[in-house]
């Protein structure tokens, strides 16, 4: 029987430093499809064009990660979508397992695989990192949540799990980390609202603190050094922003959302 054909979809914004190493570890999938941001403001479409004859470069407005995403999979062309972001990369165990997956049926319509974060160029093994998962192999029909931040596939009739792990990389520059962090909260703070979760004192105020207990003493964060650390205040930041800019929306609008996300002030 011949292998099942995949697709791999990357989604990209100005990723033209990483786009063709992210191409690259995904040269064994029969079909590359790169959606890049319309507002994109470098040149990772000309660079994905050029990495390799058989990538195929689509130009979409970007919304938010999900939409995207759901965007792009339609687009495929085979059965079995394999999905890369861009500061993420394909171990050869990994590449082997997903090739060997896919010479009879697979079992399940989609697989879990385990993220090896690695930030400030240090392999975090701690503070929750280490447990992080994510649905990246499945079968064309499936789609993310409609959720602005944190959606995850849905849609199939069973998922298993994949043995190897995928290389992320979360670190470029504490610019881009910022604004990433910055971009991240607004999103969730708006799910919230859109969701109808207010945010008072409590939140706001204590919220970020347990986050940060959480993070970097219950689940040892500290062990990771500095990075853990740097870590743990960022996320202690991300959870103050989040829900700051949910007391702030509900400020804006005290009613709140009438429907869907056309609702936001």
């Amino acid at each position: 029987m011949p292998k099942i054909p995949v697709t791999a979809i990357i989604p990209a914004g100005n990723e033209a430093h990483q786009i063709e190493e992210a191409i690259r570890s995904v040269l064994w999938a029969d079909e590359i499809l790169v959606v890049v941001d319309a507002a994109c403001k470098d040149d990772t479409a000309a660079r994905a064009a050029a990495a390799d004859p058989r990538v195929i470069v689509k130009i979409h407005e970007y919304g938010y990660s999900a939409a995207q995403k759901n965007w792009a999979i339609p687009q495929a062309s085979h059965p079995y979508v394999f999905l890369l972001d861009a500061d993420e990369r394909v171990p050869d165990d990994l590449r082997e397992e997903v090739l060997a997956l896919l010479q009879v049926p697979p079992e399940h319509d989609a697989y879990w695989i385990h993220r090896r974060n690695h930030f400030l160029g240090h392999l975090m093994k701690h503070g929750g990192w280490q447990t992080d998962k994510v649905i990246r192999l499945f079968r064309r029909e499936c789609r993310y949540q409609d959720l602005r931040v944190h959606a995850e596939i849905i849609g199939y009739r069973s998922v298993g799990f994949l043995k190897g792990c995928l290389q992320h990389d979360t670190f470029r520059d504490w610019n881009q980390y910022l604004a990433k962090l910055h971009q991240y909260t607004t999103w969730a703070a708006e799910q919230d609202f859109l969701d109808g979760k207010r945010a008072g004192f409590g939140k706001v105020v204590f919220r970020p603190w347990g986050r940060f207990i959480k993070q970097y003493w219950i689940r040892l964060g500290f062990l990771d050094g500095i990075p853990g650390a740097a870590a743990a205040f960022l996320g202690t930041y991300g959870v103050f922003l989040k829900y700051a800019k949910v007391w702030d929306l509900f400020r804006k609008n005290p009613s709140g959302p009438a429907s869907g996300p056309s609702s936001l002030p």
